[in-house]
């Protein structure tokens, strides 16, 4: 059966926001290309909607669609403007409850939250708005520096490209990683960004002639079942270890450990989708050494034991 994703669409929304889940959803297919979602959008009334980019649509539907929707996504808007000139009203609010699934993009965010859908419950948004965000709601428990958080049926994400990391989760989550990787390899994207991934990095790029640490950080991908260490990192990349360290840090946005740690996950879980090896080999292979770190790893990054991933995720 095909799933409706009904996209609410208000005054002063990101375009691109808007665009990401009819191109996302819309690449998701069977291996015989039979469609998986249907995307439709609405607003309040019906009425023309304005977009940040100086440009106006026309939904095809009004608020009565979201009764039908299996999944309600709220894009970015101009998060000041709406609060101040009742883009959120109380008719929005009540329209937004009892959704079976609730997504936003960006500052989609503050339209969940101003329905009330993020009480008591983690969410993310664009950093930039955060300290706004947190000051209107706070009664949220806001982590700004995630790409997205997906809390069971309320789902929220960072700012722009994290809508796309969000869709294909999704997509991952409902039918599997073979369906998301198709949607993103015809999106010409890559299929996977952990949602615990920094939403900013300060220096994203290291100088051409600072030395930076992206070929270690190749030979650590392709070496992933190998004892690494900081000191045999550090004599790679030719640097002390306090030097790469930090030059690590400021590139990655986090600690050559955690990075190091969240790709031997990566991989783990693919393995676990993509093939037939014991849990043993598995934890091998992605450099966990044994079965049981293993478990403690997925376990601390997505909630379950490779066994019981391996059941969830992989789809015949």
């Amino acid at each position: 059966m095909v799933h409706r994703v009904a996209v609410v669409v208000l005054n002063n929304f990101a375009p691109l926001d808007l665009g990401v889940p009819g191109q996302v959803f819309h690449s998701a297919e069977t291996p015989d290309g039979e469609k998986l979602y249907e995307v439709v959008t609405c607003s309040p009334d019906r009425e023309p909607v304005r977009c940040t980019a100086g440009y106006t649509v026309l939904p095809d539907h009004d608020l009565d669609v979201l009764d039908t929707a299996d999944t309600v996504l709220v894009p970015g808007i101009h998060a000041g403007r709406a609060m101040k000139d009742g883009t959120i009203t109380a008719s929005l609010r009540a329209a937004l409850q009892d959704r079976p699934r609730v997504m936003s993009i960006c500052t989609g965010a503050f339209v969940l939250a101003a329905a009330g859908l993020l009480d008591g419950r983690p969410a993310t948004t664009h950093w930039r708005e955060a300290a706004r965000f947190a000051a209107l709601f706070p009664q949220v428990e806001l982590d700004p520096d995630v790409l997205f958080v997906d809390d069971g049926d309320v789902l929220t994400s960072a700012g722009v490209a994290a809508g796309l990391d969000l869709c294909l989760h999704v997509i991952k989550r409902d039918h599997g990683a073979e369906v998301a990787n198709r949607a993103a390899r015809r999106c010409v994207m890559p299929p996977w960004r952990d949602g615990g991934q920094a939403q900013y990095i300060e220096r994203p790029l290291p100088d051409d002639d600072a030395g930076g640490t992206a070929a270690t950080r190749d030979w650590m991908l392709a070496h992933l079942e190998a004892p690494l260490d900081l000191a045999v990192l550090a004599a790679h990349a030719r640097m002390s270890v306090r030097t790469f360290t930090r030059r690590f840090r400021e590139e990655t946005g986090m600690s050559p450990a955690k990075w190091l740690s969240g790709h031997r996950v990566r991989h783990a879980r693919r393995l676990l989708e993509t093939t037939d090896l014991g849990v043993e080999e598995v934890a091998r292979r992605s450099g966990f050494g044994t079965a049981v770190s293993l478990r403690q790893h997925l376990h601390a990054a997505v909630g379950v034991a490779p066994l019981a991933y391996r059941h969830t995720f992989r789809r015949a």
